[in-house]
C-alpha cells in the first residue's frame, strides 16, 4: 500500500530535438502542483510580470509565420508516468488548434464556424497531426489561466501553451460550447442552455453570477461551531490492517456496532470494528438456507449487502440476469445463525415486480433492533417495503412454503422515463435518487410521488449517490467526476431550509466538482471509472461530515470536505465554468478496489481527523487511518 502522488506539477521543459530553437530555451513556469497544501505554494510563485520580463530578456526566434498562424499553440507532452525521471517535452513549438464536426462513419470534417451538422456528429479537437480527441469530459480538461494552459488526456497527457490570454480565453470559451453540443445536442445558446437547465438554475451554466453564500455560510458556521481559529491538517495515510479475504469480494458492509462484513463468493466474512480498523475474526457465514430445496444464493453470489436489525439481520440481493442489477426479491440471513431466514419477493397489486436497489429508511436507522422496512428503487419506481403484514404483525415464515411476499406500504410507480439508476436517505428519512440522464431529485419521507427539488445534472448518468445526516450535502458520483451540490435555500420568510423540504426558488447555488488530475486520471487508464463516491459516516445529528471518498481503478481518492466548500480555496483560482476541486490524497493499491468507506465516526481516534478508511478489493481488505499534525493555517 502506499500514498500515490501525482509529479504532474513539474515545470513544463522544452524537448532539446525541437524544430524551432531559441537562443536561450524558454522556460514554462508551471506552478501550480496538484495542490495536497495549497497554501504553501504561494510564495514560490513567480508573478506574470516577473515571467513576461524572462521572456523579453530570451530574444526568442520563433518561425516566420508564427505571426500569421490562426489559433497559434505550443504543444507539451507528458511523459515518465509517476517515476521519478517524469517531465514535460516540448512536442511542437508552433503549431495550431481547430475545433472540427466528425460526420460519422465518413469522418468528414467541418469547422467549428460552419454548419454544425445533425445525426451522430460530434465537435472533435484536432491540434496539429498529433491530437484528434472527441471533446467529452473523458478528457479531463484542467485549466491554469495565470498560466494560459490547459492540460488534458488522449492516449497520453497533453499540455496547450496560449500566446495570450484572449487565445486563452477563445479556446475555453470554444471548448465549454462543443461540450455542452455533444453532450446535450443542442447549439450553446442562451436559449437551449436556459431549455436544458431552467432559470433557477441560471448559476450552472453562468457560475460567475452564481450566488455562493450558502457555501461561504455553511463555511462561516461550521467554524464557528467548532470554537477554533480555521486549521488545516497535514493527513498522513497510514496502512494499520491488511488481510486476504475469502473469494471473490463482491461488496462491503460496514457496522456502526461491533462488526463489519465482506460478502464474497463463499459466504459473509466477519470482522472486529477496531479504532484502527477492521480485524479478521477468522469466522465466515456460508450461505447455508433452511429451506427445503435450500437457498438460492447457494447458486448466485449476492451484489448488494445491507445491513437492519441493529445488524443482526442482512439482506441480500442477486441480479436475476447477468450483467443487469435488477432484483425479483431478497434474502434475509441471520447472522449469528449463518441461515437463510427467508427469501422475500418483490411484488404490487399481485404482480412480481424488480428492483435494482435498496437502502436504509434513513442514514442511521440499521441500529434500530425493532426495524422492519426498507426503501426499493428501479428504473421507474421508488416505494418504501415492509416485512409486516398489513396488519402490522410480522409475517410467520414456513419453512419449505412460499416466499412471502413485502408489503409496498408508500411509494410510486412513473411513467417511463425517471431512468432511476440510484438512491439514499438522510438522517431524517429525507431521499436523493440519481438518474441516467444526470438528474437528481430530492423527495421528502412523507411524500414519493413528486420531488420537492430536481437538479438538472451536466449530462453525464449519475452511478451512486450519497448525501450527509442533515441533508445539507448531496454528492453524486459519474464515471469522470464528482459533483458536490448545497441543497440550502432562504425561504420567503428567511428561514434557511434544505431542497428536501420545499422549492428552493431561483438563488440556487451552483455546484462543486471534484476531479482528478489529467495525469493522475491517465494512470488509472481510460477503462477505469470513479464509483461510490461517499461522504464519512455520522449518524447524530450536530456532527458534521469531514471528508469525501470515490474509487476509480487501483486508487481511492479521498477529499477534505472542509477545503472543498471553501470558495477562497487555491483551486478555485483563475478557472472559468463550474469550480473544480484537484486537491486529494490517493491510495494506491495493486489490484482494483471493490469500494472505500469511512468507518463510523465513533471510531475516530482523538489524534486523527477522521475515522479509519477501509479499501476492499477482490482478494484483500486493508484499513487505513488518516493521521496528521493539526495546525493554525
Amino acid at each position: 500500500m502506499g500514498t500515490y502522488r501525482s509529479r504532474e506539477g513539474q515545470d513544463l521543459s522544452s524537448d532539446t530535438d525541437s524544430e524551432y530553437q531559441s537562443e536561450e530555451e524558454e522556460p514554462i513556469y508551471d506552478y501550480v502542483e496538484r495542490q495536497e497544501t495549497p497554501q504553501a505554494t504561494s510564495s514560490s510563485k513567480k508573478t506574470m510580470d516577473e515571467i513576461d520580463s524572462k521572456l523579453k530578456s530570451l530574444k526568442l526566434k520563433y518561425p516566420p509565420n508564427s505571426q500569421t498562424t490562426i489559433n497559434p499553440v505550443k504543444l507539451y507532452l507528458h511523459i515518465g508516468g509517476n517515476t521519478p525521471n517524469a517531465k514535460w517535452v516540448l512536442s511542437d513549438k508552433l503549431t495550431s488548434y481547430k475545433f472540427i464536426k466528425n460526420n460519422g462513419p465518413d469522418d468528414s470534417d467541418s469547422d467549428h464556424d460552419e454548419s454544425r451538422g445533425d445525426g451522430d456528429s460530434s465537435w472533435v479537437l484536432k491540434v496539429g497531426s498529433r491530437v484528434k480527441a472527441r471533446v467529452s469530459t473523458e478528457m479531463q480538461l484542467k485549466m491554469f489561466g495565470d498560466q494560459r494552459r490547459v492540460d488534458f488526456v488522449n492516449n497520453g497527457v497533453w499540455a496547450l501553451k496560449f500566446f495570450s490570454d484572449d487565445e486563452y480565453r477563445k479556446f475555453v470559451n470554444l471548448f465549454q460550447d462543443c461540450l455542452f453540443e455533444n453532450v446535450h445536442g443542442l447549439s450553446a445558446t442562451e436559449e437551449n442552455k436556459l431549455k436544458i437547465y431552467s432559470k433557477d438554475f441560471i448559476g450552472w451554466f453562468k457560475p460567475e453570477i452564481a450566488d455562493d453564500s450558502m457555501w461561504e455560510d455553511a463555511v462561516e458556521e461550521e467554524d464557528s461551531k467548532s470554537g477554533e481559529q480555521p486549521v488545516r491538517v497535514d493527513q498522513d495515510l497510514l496502512e494499520e490492517f491488511e488481510e486476504a479475504a475469502n473469494g471473490d469480494v463482491q461488496s462491503l458492509s460496514l457496522g456502526a456496532l461491533d462488526n463489519s462484513f465482506l460478502v464474497n463468493d463463499l459466504g459473509v466474512q466477519v470482522f472486529r470494528n477496531y479504532s484502527k480498523g477492521i480485524h479478521g475474526k477468522g469466522i465466515c457465514v456460508k450461505f447455508d438456507g433452511n429451506r427445503s430445496g435450500g437457498s438460492s444464493l447457494e447458486r448466485s453470489t449476492p451484489k448488494k449487502a445491507m445491513l437492519m436489525k441493529a445488524e443482526t439481520n442482512m439482506m441480500l440481493t442477486s441480479p436475476f440476469k447477468e450483467g443487469k442489477p435488477h432484483s425479483t426479491g431478497i434474502k434475509q440471513l441471520d447472522i449469528d445463525t449463518g441461515k437463510i431466514v427467508t427469501e422475500w419477493k418483490f411484488e404490487k397489486d399481485g404482480t412480481d415486480i424488480t428492483m435494482r436497489d435498496i437502502t436504509n429508511d434513513t442514514k442511521g436507522s440499521q441500529l434500530d433492533p425493532s426495524e422492519s422496512t426498507f426503501l426499493g428503487l428501479d428504473d421507474n419506481r421508488l416505494c418504501q417495503w415492509d416485512m409486516r403484514d398489513k396488519r402490522g404483525i410480522v409475517q410467520d415464515i414456513v419453512k419449505g412454503g412460499d416466499s412471502p411476499v413485502l408489503n409496498w406500504t408508500q411509494g410510486h410507480q412513473f411513467s417511463r422515463g425517471t431512468n432511476f439508476q440510484c438512491f439514499a436517505s438522510a438522517g431524517d428519512g429525507s431521499i436523493v435518487v440519481g438518474s441516467r440522464d444526470g438528474k437528481i431529485r430530492l423527495y421528502s419521507r412523507t411524500s414519493m410521488r413528486q420531488a420537492k427539488t430536481a437538479f438538472p445534472g451536466l449530462g453525464s448518468p449519475i452511478t451512486h449517490v450519497d448525501v450527509t445526516y442533515d441533508g445539507k450535502w448531496v454528492l453524486g458520483t459519474t464515471d469522470t467526476y464528482l459533483i458536490l451540490i448545497c441543497t440550502l435555500f432562504t425561504d420567503k420568510d428567511g428561514k434557511t431550509k434544505t431542497g428536501f423540504s420545499g422549492r428552493m426558488g431561483n438563488k440556487i447555488p451552483a455546484p462543486r466538482l471534484l476531479k482528478l488530475t489529467p495525469l493522475d486520471s491517465h494512470m488509472a487508464g481510460a477503462s477505469n471509472k470513479f464509483h461510490g463516491g461517499h461522504f464519512s459516516w455520522v449518524t447524530e445529528n450536530g456532527k458534521q461530515e469531514r471528508h469525501l471518498v470515490a474509487t476509480v481503478g487501483k486508487f481511492s481518492v479521498i477529499w477534505d470536505f472542509q477545503r472543498v466548500k471553501n470558495s477562497a480555496h487555491d483551486c478555485y483560482r483563475n478557472q472559468q465554468g463550474l469550480k473544480s476541486c484537484y486537491c486529494y490524497k490517493t491510495v494506491l493499491k495493486d489490484e482494483s478496489i471493490v469500494e472505500s468507506r469511512f468507518m463510523h465516526d465513533k471510531y475516530a481516534v482523538s489524534d486523527s481527523p477522521e475515522a479509519p478508511l477501509v479499501v476492499a478489493t477482490p482478494m484483500k481488505v486493508s484499513s487505513i487511518s488518516l493521521s496528521g499534525k493539526r495546525s493554525r493555517g
